[in-house]
């Protein structure tokens, strides 16, 4: 059983809150858009994947691949940050999700929290929204959930707050 934490968007900012959210977390998902000092408060804190955004430097995209495949148990997960969700894939992600079985496909850009099953592919989609102050999401979320075997179970939605407050 591994216990994940899901976090995107977070734009330079991290509120200390995500610390406790993520305190019986194995493992640390981010899904783009880490910002300047964000993984490197969170790389001691807990095993860290995650995926470069579209406003990460070059520091950050050394680290973080653009896109990422791995197996957690028995689950085939995809994360890229520009993805789109079920109906409306960006191009690429589409092809990937046909060619190669994902049981959880993760992005994040759109500041929107989505968790949604996808019939065509077979697949959980999640975006955790925004967990930073930019941008024109007014509440700040994260996502926590459970992989045992081949379930992905209690998800549960983390508000930490609007947007620009502490």
């Amino acid at each position: 059983m591994t216990r994940i934490g899901l976090i995107s968007d977070t734009h330079g900012f991290l509120d200390d809150a995500v610390f406790k959210h993520f305190e019986q977390c194995d493992e640390v998902w981010h899904g783009g858009d880490f910002g300047p000092g964000v993984a490197e408060q969170l790389a001691p804190f807990k095993t860290l994947k995650g995926v470069f955004g579209n406003i990460d430097d070059n520091e950050i995209r050394h680290q973080f691949p653009e896109t990422l495949r791995w197996q957690c148990e028995e689950v085939p997960v995809l994360m890229t940050h520009i993805g789109g969700y079920p109906g409306k894939y960006a191009p690429a992600v589409r092809k990937e999700l046909a060619t190669t079985p994902t049981g959880l496909f993760i992005c994040g850009h759109s500041h929107i929290l989505k968790v949604m099953y996808d019939q065509k592919y077979a697949c959980l989609h999640m975006n955790p929204g925004a967990a930073g102050n930019q941008g024109w999401h007014q509440m700040r979320t994260l996502l926590r959930f459970t992989i045992d075997g081949k379930e992905i179970k209690d998800c549960e939605v983390i508000e930490l707050g609007r947007r620009g407050v502490r």
